[in-house]
């Protein structure tokens, strides 16, 4: 069985290209000119989604540089503490919703210094695989379709953010404290 799946995971790509190239020559479409006619789209989207995600990483860091960061997670661990979830999450709940790379290097950073195998070690690795970049995702895909007002959206993603916050502490507490 492993091998049909090293097999299959070699040639996954391959064959899709081949059956896309094959189907597109059996359609009469111009492979080529339709594939650099969509890179070019492509490649101007990217242009125009620049400043929408430059701001969000200089306001990211600007928050973290400040100190607003840490005075926030000051402000709230009393409320931390009665739902039995450490400080030194906060960070990483607070930047996953705005950056994937920045929540993975406040991961990395929490697992170096508590360990893979503790509970605040655990707890970030489940909320990293069960979270998504919010602020990322609307930036990018709706910004490249043009959506202006998305304030339902933020509230589902932030919602959803939440219960996985929540769903994780949960889950890992009952799994791994007993």
């Amino acid at each position: 069985m492993l091998e049909l799946a090293g097999a299959v995971s070699i040639w996954a790509i391959p064959v899709f290209l081949a059956v896309v190239l094959i189907a597109g020559a059996a359609r009469r479409v111009r492979v080529l000119e339709s594939f650099v006619e969509g890179a070019e789209q492509g490649f101007g989207m990217a242009v125009k989604l620049i400043p929408c995600l430059v701001a969000m990483v200089v306001a990211i860091s600007v928050f973290r540089a400040s100190g607003a960061m840490d005075s926030f997670v000051g402000l709230i661990a009393p409320l931390l503490a009665l739902v039995g979830a450490p400080p030194e999450i906060v960070p990483h709940a607070l930047m996953r919703p705005l950056s994937g790379g920045a929540a993975l290097g406040i991961a990395t950073e929490l697992i170096e210094k508590h360990g893979p195998d503790s509970f605040i070690g655990l707890l970030v690795s489940t909320m990293q695989g069960s979270t998504d970049t919010t602020f990322y995702v609307l930036t990018l895909y709706f910004g490249a379709v043009g959506v202006r007002r998305y304030r339902y959206a933020v509230a589902s993603g932030l919602t959803a953010d939440l219960t996985t916050l929540l769903a994780s502490l949960f889950i890992v507490g009952l799994v791994f404290r007993g």
